[in-house]
């Protein structure tokens, strides 16, 4: 069985998600504020889920090559995301699976993965 990052087409295919994820998250303005979290400049952040994503996904494990352990909440704690924020990450994660994954069982469980990791980096209430 394929891994979901073989699912999605490897490097190719997760470069196209995260870059799509990035260009919404930069434009749409129900976005704003979670872009707002994020520097000027995306590239950081673009190489960053890229590199978390592979690893996630079942692919080379290029973030804790990198970084280590990933500690997704203790590394977003200094952001105040509430359950609004967490919707609109969603929004433009959905946004991008729905344009660069084309099997839609596998934008049905990605969106479920998605959903528990964005909820679970809540740190503020509401």
């Amino acid at each position: 069985m394929q891994s979901p990052y073989e699912q999605i087409g490897g490097e190719a295919g997760v470069r196209a998600l995260v870059d799509r994820f990035y260009d919404l998250m930069d434009t749409l303005p129900e976005a704003a504020t979670v872009r707002a979290m994020h520097a000027k400049s995306l590239k950081v952040s673009r190489d960053k889920l890229f590199w978390f994503l592979s690893g996630w996904l079942g692919g080379p494990q290029l973030y804790v090559e990198r970084f280590g352990h990933p500690r997704l909440r203790m590394r977003h704690f200094p952001f105040a995301i509430d359950t609004a924020s967490a919707e609109q990450w969603m929004l433009c994660m959905r946004r991008a699976m729905a344009e660069t994954v084309s099997d839609a069982a596998l934008r049905d469980f990605l969106d479920s993965r998605f959903e528990q990791l964005a909820l679970h980096m809540r740190n503020q209430p509401g």
